[in-house]
């Protein structure tokens, strides 16, 4: 059913996997095509441990999430998405059992007790607001607590695992040093050496064509739309439930391969019809919404309140069309963007082979070098933070291709460091520790997911996966 709170349905998909769990996301190509005993009950195994179905039904249900909302999604991993995470959480859980970590009601009393969004505005806790907060999320007090429970239980976790690391000052000295140094370079802009767009000629841009043929078809669609509104449906400005019952009768209808015509003649609204059609823009109109739909033939789809009600009735995959002048452009900026490409990997290619060297560079500079100064590793007023990386990881006299954020490239030579300490007397030594700290602790973090990923073992029935996702089909 299409509603006016599907949108809201959907952007709570993103937020449900954004759980306090920091192991490495299991792939699903890694785990196995499903358990030697056969048992079509459960849908995963962690070593000796089973995730079965019902646990697993049982977690979409605690989700919040509608089974409209999972049906929709099905084709975007959804249900994949959400056993993984069920996989993740329970294998915190075995961790924390494997280490006897417990949290005692009183804490999650206090833990509830202190929580700033059931206070009232003299900051005392008020079990009406708690009770208020309960029931706008969908949630009794037993299962609010649970998940909080676990997320402190978690949390104890991760502190038992990196907990009580403190850095040496020659640690924290490095850190500041790597962090902190500047670097002189010399870079050559190489926009200037690139083929002009005006220069490509009608018979480079037709080889081109050729010469891509079958990456380079488009499919040009025929299509039918109405637009269906309260106004046209019923006579009415107003949305209202009789509107909705109407769109869900529509889907029904489709559901049930009635055709586009009989279901439009019964609305007694007069189609559009498009031929021919292309998106050559991605303006956010109706026709380019329908084309960039097109996989599906027959379809509702929501615009800005309003819905698009569209059939395809014929799509032809064809080379572009040359005559066009936007056509032509677009293949232009591609044939642009390939010389471009191997213009630079040429270069690359000299660098990574050593044969580019300081005469090329002066030889390609000209009087285009140009100098500048990175304050530290983070400076990206200049160029991309990928391209400062690659910079602060070469040696002096090292030559490499960098990017600015607008994706223009150029070659640049590292020149000078200038690096300064940082010792405990220093007016900023406590900042500077604490990030240390905090990168040290990530590192821990980093080894224990390796640790974990090593330790256990993740299966997926992927016969039962498969009778899951039917389900909501």
């Amino acid at each position: 059913m299409i509603n006016p709170f599907k949108n809201f349905s959907k952007k709570k998909i993103g937020g449900l996997l954004l759980i306090f769990v920091i192991i490495v996301a299991f792939g699903f190509g890694g785990f196995g095509g499903g358990f030697s005993t056969g048992n079509q009950n459960n849908i995963a195994k962690i070593n000796n441990t089973n995730i079965s179905t019902q646990d697993f039904m049982d977690y979409l249900n605690e989700s919040g999430l509608s089974q409209q909302v999972i049906k929709e999604n099905i084709d975007k991993n959804i249900i994949e998405e959400l056993l993984s995470t069920l996989v993740s959480t329970t294998l915190l859980d075995l961790e924390i059992e494997e280490l006897n970590l417990s949290i005692t009601e009183d804490v999650l009393i206090r833990k509830i007790k202190n929580n700033k969004n059931f206070h009232d505005e003299n900051g005392l806790f008020q079990r009406t607001l708690y009770e208020k907060f309960l029931l706008t999320n969908n949630s009794s007090a037993a299962m609010f607590e649970i998940r909080l429970k676990n997320n402190e239980l978690q949390k104890q976790l991760f502190t038992y695992i990196s907990g009580g690391t403190k850095s040496p000052e020659f640690l924290i000295n490095k850190f500041y040093k790597e962090n902190n140094k500047k670097l002189d370079i010399e870079y050559i802009d190489l926009s200037t050496f690139y083929k002009k767009k005006e220069m490509f000629t009608d018979n480079d841009i037709k080889f081109f064509v050729e010469e891509n043929a079958e990456k380079l078809k488009q499919d040009y669609i025929d299509f039918s739309f109405v637009e269906i509104s309260p106004k046209n449906l019923l006579g009415i400005d107003d949305f209202n439930q009789a509107f909705f019952d109407k769109i869900d009768d529509i889907e029904n209808q489709i559901s049930k391969n009635i055709d586009f015509k009989t279901i439009v003649k019964n609305l007694d609204i007069s189609p559009t019809e498009v031929n021919s059609y292309i998106n050559l823009d991605n303006k956010k109109i109706i026709e380019n919404m329908i084309y960039n739909s097109r996989e599906d033939k027959i379809e509702i789809l929501e615009n800005n309140g309003a819905y698009i009600f569209y059939n395809i009735n014929n799509s032809i995959s064809k080379l572009p069309d040359l005559e066009n002048p936007i056509i032509k452009e677009q293949i232009t900026n591609l044939l642009f963007q390939k010389e471009k490409l191997e213009f630079n990997k040429n270069i690359l290619e000299k660098i990574n082979k050593k044969t580019f060297n300081q005469v090329s560079f002066d030889e390609f500079g000209k009087n285009n070098i140009k100098e500048i100064k990175l304050d530290s590793i983070n400076d990206t007023k200049k160029f991309e933070t990928n391209s400062i990386q690659i910079l602060y990881s070469l040696p002096i006299n090292s030559f490499t291709l960098i990017a600015n954020n607008e994706n223009d490239v150029f070659i640049a030579k590292t020149i000078k460091y200038e690096e300064k300490n940082i010792n405990k007397n220093s007016a900023n030594f406590g900042k500077i520790s604490s990030e240390e700290g905090a990168q040290s602790k990530n590192n821990i973090l980093k080894s224990y997911d390796l640790f974990l990923n090593n330790r256990y073992q993740v299966v997926v029935n992927e016969k039962t996966l498969e009778r899951v996702k039917n389900y909501f089909k």
